[in-house]
């Protein structure tokens, strides 16, 4: 969900919108999006971001076009690749299209790769809490296209070219899901085999919801959680502290602090704030205090009470989350294959609890699938350890992608890089 984040990000859009059509090289060519690829040399893809374009290759090395340490450079319809030559642009199909939800017209775009067989997979992503656009910018489905798996792309509600307000009612975006579906599959008709669903992050609580509606094959889910939002800050908090070395009668003690913000969270009212802050005042001068942060405690800890109610409070009732969702109701509900694959060092969405509770559904009967990508952080990235605890972001780790294609296909092949088995 990552509360703390888009507080961040909301007060970055008032400041400025940059435009997302600048050259992709110091040669003066326009990147093209998409795919690119040599004759069996693997593929790289290029997407759009907010300062220009990145590159992605199969393998998950990405990074931004142009920059110092860049492999590659745009060419007219063309990618060329350091000490390897020009690889061409593949002319895959792509259909746009504009698409109802409720009262709320969502953009998409259909993408099919050439050569595609009648039986080829059919996928749709469910997004992570991120509020900018998918189409053209996410790195994700052209992974997929690049595997010869078609992708029906759209921007959430509130985003890039669709309508509404941005929303993490995952209810209402498990509505959109199933709209897009609906969509999907009628441009795609007769030329697809599977149908699945993809959830990232917080697309792994969508895409459940959404699953029996939309009469999907299967599901997979990367980097994503069974546990509610409440939960994850406690557990984040949990992992900070642990990290930081204190042990469980601090845990106990922030146990209380996460207690009473997840109350705040969930039922704001001045009884809650002054609960809230009557514990915050009782562990002031802690020393453990400055290492909680979680997805939102964080951000209740540093804010003045008057902060929380006239900042805080409203921009958390603007995300209309639906507090009744119980994921694991949810995972329980689909009845079709699933696979998870989690971070095995994931800070932002720890996966432990996750991966007791699918067991425990997994020995109830369901079919679910789990992999674990050791050594690695959510978004499924490579990382180096920094001497003061941050992490610097290197590569998406080898194998993830392989992985969850191979998923779609049907069928898991030997190609999941460190992945190990749960």
């Amino acid at each position: 969900m990552r509360i703390a984040n888009q507080i961040l990000l909301v007060a970055l859009l008032l400041i400025a919108n940059i435009s997302e059509a600048l050259a992709g090289a110091d040669d003066g060519h326009q990147c093209k999006v998409g795919v690119f690829s040599g004759s069996e040399s693997g593929f790289v893809a290029v997407t759009r971001s907010d300062t220009g374009f990145k590159y992605t290759f199969d393998t998950g090395l990405t990074g931004d076009v142009g920059g110092p340490d860049a492999p590659v450079r745009c060419l007219e319809n063309a990618i060329d690749i350091v000490d390897v030559g020009v690889w061409p642009h593949i002319a895959h199909t792509v259909t746009y299209t504009s698409f109802k939800s409720r009262d709320v017209d969502l953009a998409g775009q259909l993408i099919e790769p050439p050569d595609r067989a009648p039986e080829s997979p059919l996928v749709i992503f469910a997004h992570g809490s991120e509020d900018s656009g998918w189409l053209e910018r996410a790195r994700d489905p052209y992974q997929m296209v690049g595997r010869g798996i078609s992708v029906f792309v759209y921007d959430k509600r509130g985003t890039g070219q669709s309508g509404g307000a941005y929303t993490q009612n995952f209810g209402l975006l498990a509505d959109d899901l199933v709209a897009a579906s609906r969509e999907a599959k009628r441009l795609a008709r007769g030329r697809f085999g599977r149908f699945g669903l993809i959830g990232l992050s917080q697309g792994g609580w969508v895409a459940p919801l959404a699953a029996p509606r939309a009469n999907a094959d299967f599901i997979a889910v990367g980097y994503g959680l069974v546990m509610d939002i409440r939960e994850e800050d406690a557990a984040q908090v949990a992992l900070e502290l642990r990290a930081a070395g204190f042990g469980d009668n601090v845990q106990a003690k922030a146990r209380q602090i996460t207690d009473a913000t997840a109350q705040l969270a969930r039922h704001p009212s001045a009884a809650s704030i002054a609960a809230f802050d009557e514990v915050r005042n009782r562990f002031a001068d802690a020393l453990w205090l400055p290492h909680v942060r979680g997805d939102y405690t964080g951000i209740l800890l540093d804010a003045s009470v008057e902060e929380i109610e006239t900042v805080i409070l409203p921009l958390f009732e603007s995300y209309d989350i639906d507090w009744s969702i119980d994921p694991v109701d949810a995972v329980r509900a689909v009845r079709v294959p699933q696979l998870w694959v989690f971070a095995g060092n994931d800070r932002a969405a720890p996966p432990g609890i996750s991966i007791g509770r699918l067991r425990a559904l997994e020995d109830n009967g369901q079919d679910i699938t789990i992999r674990v990508f050791p050594r690695t952080d959510h978004g499924m990235w490579d990382y180096v350890q920094n001497d003061n605890g941050t992490r610097s972001h290197t590569r998406i780790t080898a194998g993830y992608y392989d992985l969850m294609a191979d998923w779609a296909s049907g069928a898991l092949a030997g190609r999941q890089g460190a992945a190990q088995a749960r």
